[in-house]
């Protein structure tokens, strides 16, 4: 088992991305500590682990906050012992012209997609410095690179914790803690799901590989850089994406 012993923390872990890279962890043997808001969500997760015969907890974790980032992080320290692998997943979005984009949701957004990941990536290194080396996962997303319409507070967060995870690689590596981020394309989740057939089918064509992508891809994708097997890896961002960032704008070719 690739990850046999770690302790690792998932933000964001109740559904999607941070659900299915929480029971592939879990079956690659690590201890799993869920935070999220979406406390039954992450409790029913925390309950699927148990019954497939691993180890996992879920606390509400409202990772804007720094003193309920700090206390959970401490909480798992104790309880485990350690920590050795921080997923920073939690994310949220909201959807408006630019132009009529609200400051509240642009603060709201920020909070938790970019200060959120800030204050869980330091908690966790500052605890990996003391420990002497461990791995931060960040998730940004291919609108990190993108300027996709209708989402200005997403994208200018995703393109900042692609920044924030170079940064921390080049300070945090002379202290054994390598740092990488995945940057997801459209992937099928419950709240994909529900989009208009026709949005659906133009997002699809914009992807070489012609599908959304599955959670269990990307959950694969944060196992690799968990895992030994990126043990010189640090500072880049992994696109999972099915081609979209080298297919460029348009449409892709047709097949055959």
């Amino acid at each position: 088992m690739r990850l046999a012993g770690r302790i690792v923390i998932i933000t964001g872990g109740a559904l999607g991305i941070g659900r299915a890279t929480a029971l592939l962890f879990a079956e690659e043997g690590a201890t799993v500590a869920l935070a999220d808001v979406e406390t039954d969500g992450a409790d029913a997760v925390v309950k699927e682990i148990v019954g497939r015969g691993g180890r996992a907890m879920a606390a509400g974790v409202d990772v804007g906050d720094a003193g309920q980032v700090q206390a959970f992080v401490d909480r798992v320290v104790a309880g485990y012992g350690r920590l050795d692998v921080m997923f920073a997943n939690a994310g949220i979005a909201h959807s408006a012209r630019f132009l009529e984009y609200p400051e509240a949701q642009w603060d709201r957004v920020l909070r938790v997609n970019l200060t959120g990941v800030f204050l869980c990536c330091q908690a966790a290194a500052r605890q990996m410095v003391k420990q002497g080396g461990g791995r931060i996962i960040t998730t940004a997303s291919i609108n990190g690179f993108r300027g996709v319409e209708n989402l200005v507070g997403y994208n200018v967060a995703k393109a900042g914790v692609i920044e924030l995870t170079k940064t921390m690689a080049v300070e945090l590596a002379q202290h054994g803690i390598a740092v990488n981020a995945i940057a997801p394309a459209q992937i099928d989740t419950r709240l994909t799901r529900t989009l208009p057939e026709e949005a659906r089918r133009r997002r699809t064509e914009r992807i070489p590989m012609g599908r959304f992508g599955e959670v269990e891809e990307v959950a694969r994708a944060a196992l690799f850089l968990a895992s030994d097997d990126a043990s010189y890896v640090t500072g880049h961002t992994l696109a999972v994406d099915g081609g979209y960032l080298a297919g460029g704008l348009w449409s892709r070719p047709p097949r055959g």
